[in-house]
């Protein structure tokens, strides 16, 4: 594709077409001229603040970003919403299944519902996940959240990519117990207990606010837990001001800048990651024809010899 071609697509977007923004999150996705179309955006965006809404399957996360986007609707607010999907270990495909329960906002035209297949990644997004919010962005969509597939201990990239994270949970189920696991006890910058109509929501409530007592001694930030429910409208409102607390406390501690730090330094990981992994396969099959059947060697000598032989001191 002619770099004219793809310069029309992104003033398109500029312009807040929206057929621009879903071509170019395809391309993007697809690996298509990747580096040009970011490389080109990002020199027009402000990396507006991000909000990561996670939790347990079923804790009612898209209930919950309907919710949230039609109160930032009410006040005028584009919106962006990318929404990831877990992808079958076999067929590769997702149930992107945000685009049914969002139904209230698919005629919205200041509403973008992005879905997206892990594709294996691990970590609750995508590889391209920071990409397409950098692209919605540039479309000018004013508020970003990002829906991650359920949240585990290993899952806790959406840290690194969203600037408020909102952990959703809801009475019963054991979610009390997941909730104290260190893991999301860390990620979350505001809890919910979604559906809290449901009986032992104080209880969990309780839970966790006892586990903060121990966990946030010395923190500026102390986690708030809010208690919502989405059918009968209750706590939305209050959500949406302890995320505006929060995005304030994270500009005026100057935290917002460091965030911004460490995802510029992953993001240049992830680009290395690219790299050395194409590398890695040039360099096994080309070792592979120079010393034969490499698999029946030990893996870890095996390993040592073709990183010294790549990476010696007189290639650099």
């Amino acid at each position: 594709m002619n770099k004219e071609t793809l310069d029309q697509w992104i003033a398109r977007l500029f312009e807040q077409d929206r057929r621009a923004a879903a071509k170019l999150i395809s391309w993007v996705e697809d690996d298509i001229e990747r580096t040009y179309i970011m490389r080109s955006i990002l020199k027009q965006t402000e990396h507006r603040m991000v909000i990561g809404i996670t939790g347990p399957p079923g804790a009612g996360k898209s209930s919950l970003v309907e919710a949230l986007t039609k109160l930032y609707r009410d006040k005028n607010e584009r919106v962006g919403i990318v929404a990831v999907d877990p992808s079958s270990p076999y067929s590769g495909g997702a149930i992107l299944g945000d685009r049914i329960r969002m139904q209230a906002h698919g005629t919205d035209r200041d509403v973008f519902i992005r879905s997206m297949g892990t594709r294996g990644h691990l970590g609750g997004v995508t590889r391209s996940t920071s990409d397409v919010l950098r692209i919605l962005e540039g479309g000018g969509f004013e508020r970003l959240i990002l829906e991650t597939v359920g949240v585990g201990q290993s899952e806790i990239e959406i840290m690194q990519i969203s600037d408020t994270v909102v952990v959703v949970l809801n009475p019963g189920a054991g979610d009390g117990i997941q909730a104290i696991k260190a893991g999301i006890m860390e990620v979350a910058d505001v809890f919910v207990i979604n559906k809290s109509d449901l009986p032992g929501a104080d209880r969990m409530k309780a839970d966790i606010e006892m586990m903060l007592n121990l966990s946030c001694n010395g923190k500026t930030w102390r986690p708030p837990v809010v208690l919502t429910s989405v059918i009968n409208q209750n706590g939305v409102e209050a959500l949406c001001e302890k995320i505006e607390a929060h995005q304030s406390y994270m500009l005026e501690s100057g935290l917002r800048d460091e965030h911004r730090k460490e995802c510029v330094r992953q993001e240049v990981w992830h680009q290395w990651e690219d790299k050395l992994r194409t590398t890695f396969e040039e360099v096994w099959k080309a070792a592979q024809e120079k010393w034969g059947d490499l698999e029946k060697g030990d893996p870890y000598e095996v390993a040592e010899v073709l990183w010294t032989e790549h990476f010696r001191d007189d290639k650099w």
